[in-house]
């Protein structure tokens, strides 16, 4: 808002000018506030991707191998599922226990019941089976067992 002056009441004929505007400054200067959240965004950018870390697993071989679509669900079954307990439902960890329950939210609004099993190689057959026990348990009919290429990675 800009600063009123009044002047004096008896100042004379050529100095009396009555109320004047003098300027401020009353405006905030963006240009630094821009360059601060673009060096951000920069940094954001670069820093997001190295954050993003997956599960490892390693797939077993098959020799006829299909391509899946991005949008199923997926189930990870780690090599360390032996020590915790834990699955991962894309890329969420999940303790075996509550499997069941956080499957039946995932596929809540879904048609298809279908789910995708990513199993680690050294995974016996004991505990991938405790896995599809607790998938039928929350009313999954179909489960897929991924592979990969023998060239793959």
């Amino acid at each position: 808002m800009p600063k009123v002056i009044a002047s004096a009441p008896n100042a004379g004929g050529r100095h009396q000018r009555g109320r004047r505007v003098g300027p401020t400054l009353s405006e905030i200067n963006v240009v630094p506030l821009v360059d601060v959240m673009l060096v951000l965004l920069i940094i954001f950018m670069v820093a997001a991707p190295m954050l993003q870390r997956g599960v490892e697993v390693n797939l077993p071989v098959a020799s006829r191998s299909q391509e899946i679509a991005s949008d199923r669900v997926f189930v990870d079954l780690p090599a360390s599922y032996r020590e915790d307990r834990r699955v991962y439902i894309d890329k969420e960890p999940v303790r075996l226990d509550f499997l069941a329950e956080r499957v039946r939210q995932v596929m809540l609004n879904r048609t298809d019941k279908l789910v995708y099993l990513r199993g680690d190689g050294e995974v016996n057959l004991q505990e991938l089976m405790e896995v599809f026990d607790r998938l039928k348990e929350a009313g999954i009919q179909n489960v897929g067992i991924v592979s990969r290429l023998p060239g793959e990675q």
